[in-house]
């Protein structure tokens, strides 16, 4: 995987085709997608140009401009993570820990591996590699302290032609002194990465407070003062993970009325800000999410994986007061690259909480609705005319048991997308494209 080649060639993807065109209301919902069965892409530029039966548009191309085929699999819009650590690619199975002390056994000495700029890069490219493996082409990332780590973070993404959104961690206090810094020096690195690295092509800054826990008042009013100066950057951090968190959290903040209030006086809410987790929110801190338009990202293999909690995806999602909401990996406390698992590991935390995922929903999720939640749907997570054209390949008969569950299947939608997300992962695709680009072949892959 390389620096993209020429993308203004015309090129055609010919094979099933499915793209959402808005949110479904439960299973069955056949107005919430578009599929063609046997449909075509055309690419021009890196991008859309248009999309609809092969038999028509197939002789619009022109002459001698080359057809991929894909005769069994299915095609859709890459998939987005909304929530991920990109330090954190050598924590990911650590064994038997919480998240507090998780941090401090783990993550925090993994992460002081990222002064070397050496490790920044190779850690960038491993990375990127597993994204695009895993059929994933924008996430929304964090970065360590140190802010080589972005910089390496992102002339890997330009080189691929990714679109990635990224942070480098603002970190003060409660944690080794190798990985914090002061509430100026957060500001002045932030600034200057979002100068050297915003909208410079299609990559996106995001400023990153870890959390309330690890940032002072003046850290946070910092990272507000940045939002306000750059009001088309992004914001992310963490909101209501762990109980013991929060009760730590409200020790050091004693004058908020809860955990997200903490967030709320210094200006960090907003349609702009991504809080991961959001499981044990108040009435009240659910209503301030929804009125600012925030984004609660759901993480349901790390909410296992370290004990947090089951996110209440109905509750949140309440037509009373809705708040919009992402879906996230979370390596390295999640425990998969793929957004296909990630979304089996959903639909088991919704079936404990007594609701359901259907999978054009979790499907949507990880495609046009993370985009949604970006304010990135005219861009990415879609196959729309424009849109740039990044895809996965799938394959529903990837494996000996894909394929013995798919001699069953009659519903060639709803049923082969739930033994996608269920039964597959990294193995089920085929191939990744990045603005018409194949960046990962499953054929081709060591």
């Amino acid at each position: 995987m390389g620096v993209m080649a020429d993308v203004e060639q015309s090129v055609g993807i010919r094979g099933r085709i499915l793209s959402f065109v808005r949110a479904p209301n439960g299973a069955g919902d056949e107005g919430s997608y578009v599929y063609l069965r046997d449909g075509m892409l055309v690419i021009r530029d890196g991008r859309v140009e248009a999309i609809g039966p092969a038999s028509e548009l197939e002789g619009t191309l022109p002459s001698g401009a080359p057809v991929t085929r894909y005769e069994h699999e299915l095609i859709v819009p890459g998939f987005i993570d909304t929530h991920i650590h990109f330090p954190q690619t050598q924590v990911i199975a650590s064994y038997g820990a919480q998240l507090l002390d998780w941090l401090t056994r783990y993550t925090f000495v993994e992460e002081q591996k990222y002064s070397d700029p050496g490790h920044c890069s190779r850690g960038a490219t491993f990375f990127l590699d597993e994204l695009l493996r895993n059929g994933t082409t924008t996430a929304v990332a964090y970065g360590s302290v140190h802010p080589q780590s972005v910089d390496a973070f992102f002339a890997e993404s330009e080189k691929r032609g990714t679109c990635m959104v990224a942070g480098k961690v603002m970190m003060n206090r409660n944690a080794p002194p190798a990985l914090t810094d002061t509430a100026e020096t957060s500001y002045a690195d932030s600034k200057a990465l979002i100068e050297r690295w915003h909208k410079r092509g299609r990559q996106r800054y995001c400023v990153t407070p870890r959390f309330a826990i690890t940032s002072t008042q003046e850290q946070l009013e910092a990272a507000g003062a940045l939002l306000r100066e750059f009001p088309d950057v992004y914001m992310q951090t963490h909101l209501s993970e762990n109980l013991d968190e929060i009760a730590y959290v409200l020790s050091l903040f004693p004058d908020a009325k809860n955990y997200t209030d903490v967030y709320d006086k210094v200006g960090l809410l907003g349609p702009r800000s991504f809080f991961g987790h959001c499981i044990h929110l108040a009435e009240e801190e659910l209503q301030r999410l929804a009125d600012s338009r925030s984004v609660a990202v759901f993480c349901p293999t790390s909410n296992l994986f370290i004990g947090s909690g089951l996110f209440d995806l109905a509750n949140t999602a309440d037509a009373k007061r809705p708040v919009r909401i992402g879906l996230g990996t979370d390596v390295g406390g999640g425990t998969s690259y793929s957004m296909l698992q990630t979304a089996a590991e959903a639909y088991k935390v919704m079936q404990l909480k007594g609701q359901n995922l259907p999978p054009i929903s979790a499907f949507y999720m990880m495609t046009r609705g993370n985009a949604e939640a970006l304010s990135m749907g005219a861009e990415i997570g879609s196959l729309e005319i424009g849109c740039f054209a990044d895809f996965v390949v799938l394959d529903s008969k990837a494996t000996p048991a894909m394929l013995h569950r798919m001699e069953t299947i009659e519903d060639l939608i709803e049923e082969e997308l739930f033994v996608l997300m269920t039964l597959g992962d990294d193995r089920a695709v085929r191939a990744t494209y990045v603005q018409g680009q194949k960046v990962h072949d499953r054929q081709n892959s060591s």
